[in-house]
């Protein structure tokens, strides 16, 4: 594992939290069905046909190496890269007897690779808990050869709601400014209740009227009515127990993305909101 020093767009209480959190959560636990499932809501618009033979790329905030474990064997090298020595260490015993997985701790903006020298890079659920998210995509844009792709996953701001789940969510905010306070085995207890008491059953019941034939999409958490438990309590604690979040509309997201020197910008039309893609300029 390569370990450089720390830079300074990072929130330190936020990596350790993530790194409790992977090292408790290690993914392990999930079906191969639904991690696939998972899997493709993410990499459904990555232009895989796109990639030259052995390419080369990175994965930037890789956490537990969920994502990184369906990537790895469809490119020549994949660097996984996150600050949390802890998370990194769940990445590597997932992926360390792949001998194209290189392991990096660093920060987005000490990312120890050439600038232009990625085939492909890609960073989800991850830049919105960076200070400067702007800087960061920035960051991760420089690392890409001319024409390379990169995939991101933002937080969303509910752009695409009525103002009621925007006010829904305002709620659980206040209730996550709380619970990213709580010692780590505290605040792993209280959001495992929530998922009990709120992700489950709200799911559950999305389920039953989607098999009624009913639209289901305007159902808070609707989206975890076919996952597991282990699931939603991976996310109850990654959305209420982290000290940093912030959320983009698509168009910010778009302005960023244009920003960092990327083009041919599109986005993903269905959940998880908002996943775009976009190539850096030739």
């Amino acid at each position: 594992m390569n370990t450089v020093a720390p830079g300074r767009n990072i929130d330190e209480l936020t990596v350790a939290g993530f790194g409790e959190e992977w090292d408790s959560f290690d993914q392990t636990a999930l079906s191969q069905d639904e991690w696939h499932e998972l899997f493709e809501r993410y990499f459904a618009i990555f232009p895989w046909d796109s990639l030259p033979a052995n390419a080369e790329g990175f994965d930037l905030g890789c956490g537990s190496g969920r994502w990184a474990a369906g990537v790895v064997d469809r490119v020549g090298m994949l660097n996984c890269v996150d600050p949390s020595a802890k998370a990194l260490a769940v990445c590597q015993k997932r992926l360390g007897s792949k001998p194209n997985a290189r392991f990096h701790q660093a920060s987005v903006d000490a990312i120890p690779l050439a600038d232009g020298s990625q085939d492909f890079g890609y960073s989800l659920g991850v830049l919105h808990h960076i200070p400067d998210t702007a800087a960061a995509m920035a960051d991760c844009a420089r690392k890409l050869k001319r024409g390379a792709p990169f995939l991101v996953y933002l937080y969303y701001a509910f752009d695409n709601r009525p103002l009621w789940f925007r006010l829904v969510w305002k709620a659980s905010d206040l209730a996550r400014q709380v619970i990213c306070r709580l010692p780590f085995p505290l605040r792993k207890a209280v959001t495992s209740v929530i998922a009990a008491t709120t992700y489950w059953p709200l799911a559950r019941l999305a389920l039953l009227l989607e098999k009624a034939g009913m639209d289901v999409e305007g159902i808070p958490l609707a989206p975890y009515r076919s996952t597991s438990f282990y699931t939603m309590r991976t996310d109850a604690l990654d959305r209420l127990g982290t000290r940093l979040e912030q959320r983009f509309t698509r168009a910010q997201i778009a302005a960023m993305m244009t920003a960092a020197g990327l083009e041919n910008v599109r986005f993903s039309e269905g959940v998880p909101y908002w996943v775009a893609v976009g190539t850096r300029k030739a």
